[in-house]
C-alpha cells in the first residue's frame, strides 16, 4: 500500500484562536498533516508548550525580549528558534513546509504572507486583514506566482465550497450571514454603556478578542465584504450582508439563473480549517452535526447600518477602494486595542474610525509602499485621538 504524504504545515499565529484550533485538527490527522512552523507574537508560554507537544522544525516569537526565555526552553528539544519580525518574513519564504496558516491577527500578517505568496505556497488565509489593505496587490501576487489561497474565514469558505465546480458560471451576487454579535437589536442608548467584557461574550463562535469586538460593532462583516470582494474577484455591488442570528448558513451565492448555494452547518471553525488544510478531499471527523429533525428555525433580517455604523464605514470603504479601506483597518484596530483597554467607549471606536477616514489624504491608485504609510499614518492620528 502506498504511502500518504504529510503536508507538512506552517501556522503563523499558532497560540490564537484559529492556531490552536488548526493544531487540533492536525493532532486528529498525524498521518496526514506535520508541523514545520509555529510562529506566535507574544503569548511564549503557549508557543513553548505547542513546540514541545508538535516538535516543530522552526519556532517564531514575535517579541524579541521573549527569544531567550523561548530558546532555552526548546533547546533540549532541538528546535530552532528564531524572533522579530523579519524573522516572520524570512521564515515565511523557507521551503521546509507545503501549506501557511495565515492567522497572525491585523496588519502583522501581511508582510508574512506576501512573502509565502512570493515562493508559490498555498496559503490557508485566517488573517482578513491581508486582503481588506492590500488585496489589489496580494491578490495580482497570487497569481504571478501561482499560489493557491483558500480562505479559512467560515464565511469565505462557504463561499469558495459554493463555487465548486461553477468555474465558468457567473455570479450574480454573494451574501455573507452575519450572527449580529452580542448587541442583535439593541440601540445607542444601550450602546453607549457597553463594557469590554460584555462585548467578548459572542453568543455562537469562539474567537479571539479582536475579532469578537469586530463581531459585535460589525466591523467584522465590512471587513469580510471587502476581503470578499478581492478573494472572488467581485464588484462592490456584488456582495451584500444579511442577519442571520443562528449562525448555521455561513454564506451564499446566487447566481445568474437566480439559483443561489448556501453552505452549512454548526458554528465550528475547525470545519473550513480542517476543509483548507484537506483541499479538494473533505476529512471525515467527529464534530458535532447539524440535526434537521429537531431544526432550529432558520431566520434573516437587514443589517441595521444606522446604530452600527462601522458596517457602513466599511461599505464606504468598499465602495471609495484606495487606500481608504487600508485606513479604515488602521483606525479600528487602534479603537478596538484601546476599547479592550477600557480607554474609549463602544461607540466611540466609529467616531475614532469615522474621523480617520477623512482626515488620512485618499489615495485612488497606490502601491505597497502607500498601504504600509497610509496605515502608519492611520494609526498616529486614531491614536491622538484617544491620547495613547
Amino acid at each position: 500500500m502506498e504511502e500518504t504524504i504529510k503536508k507538512r504545515i506552517a501556522i503563523f499565529g499558532s497560540t490564537g484562536s484559529i492556531g490552536k484550533q488548526a493544531l487540533e485538527v492536525i493532532e486528529a490527522n498525524p498521518e496526514l498533516f506535520s508541523v514545520e512552523i509555529l510562529a506566535a507574537h507574544q503569548n511564549d508560554e503557549l508557543l513553548i508548550k505547542q513546540a514541545i507537544k508538535f516538535k516543530p522544525n522552526i519556532v517564531v516569537i514575535g517579541a524579541e525580549q521573549k527569544y531567550q526565555k523561548v530558546k532555552e526552553a526548546l533547546s533540549p528539544h532541538h528546535i530552532k528558534v528564531f524572533a522579530g519580525e523579519a524573522a516572520l518574513e524570512e521564515t515565511a519564504g523557507m521551503d521546509c513546509y507545503d501549506l501557511m496558516i495565515a492567522a497572525i491577527v491585523g496588519f502583522a500578517g501581511l508582510k508574512p504572507t506576501l512573502r509565502a505568496i512570493e515562493e508559490g505556497k498555498t496559503i490557508g488565509l485566517a488573517n482578513k486583514e491581508t486582503l481588506v489593505v492590500a488585496g489589489d496587490i496580494v491578490m495580482k501576487k497570487a497569481v504571478e506566482f501561482r499560489a493557491p489561497i483558500i480562505p479559512v474565514d467560515s464565511e469565505h469558505s462557504a463561499i469558495f465550497q459554493c463555487l465548486v465546480g461553477e468555474i465558468r458560471n457567473p455570479v450574480e451576487k454573494v451574501i455573507l450571514t452575519a450572527s449580529g454579535g452580542p448587541f442583535l437589536g439593541r440601540k445607542p442608548n444601550f450602546l453607549v454603556n457597553v463594557k469590554r467584557d460584555h462585548a467578548l461574550q459572542h453568543p455562537n463562535w469562539s474567537m479571539g478578542p479582536k475579532i469578537s469586538i469586530d463581531s459585535a460593532t460589525l466591523m467584522n462583516k465590512g471587513l469580510e465584504m471587502i476581503e470578499a470582494k478581492w478573494l472572488f474577484n467581485l464588484e462592490p455591488s456584488q456582495v451584500e450582508v444579511v442577519i442571520h442570528p443562528q449562525s448555521i448558513i455561513h454564506s451564499m451565492v446566487q447566481f445568474e439563473d437566480g439559483s443561489i448555494k448556501a453552505q452549512m452547518g454548526l458554528p465550528d471553525m475547525k470545519l473550513p480549517i480542517q476543509y483548507a488544510m484537506s483541499f479538494p478531499q473533505r476529512l471525515p471527523n467527529n464534530f458535532p452535526r447539524y440535526n434537521f429533525l429537531k431544526p432550529d428555525s432558520l431566520s434573516f433580517e437587514e443589517p441595521d447600518i444606522k446604530t452600527f455604523r462601522n458596517l457602513y464605514l466599511a461599505q464606504e470603504a468598499l465602495s471609495k477602494g484606495g487606500n481608504l479601506p487600508c485606513v479604515l483597518n488602521a483606525a479600528n484596530e487602534i479603537a478596538v486595542y484601546a476599547f479592550l483597554r477600557n480607554r474609549v467607549g463602544f461607540l466611540d471606536m466609529t467616531d475614532i474610525i469615522e474621523k480617520t477616514m477623512s482626515e488620512i489624504k485618499y489615495l485612488e491608485h497606490p502601491d505597497l509602499e502607500d498601504y504600509y504609510n497610509s496605515d502608519a499614518e492611520a494609526r498616529e492620528y486614531a491614536a491622538s485621538l484617544i491620547n495613547l
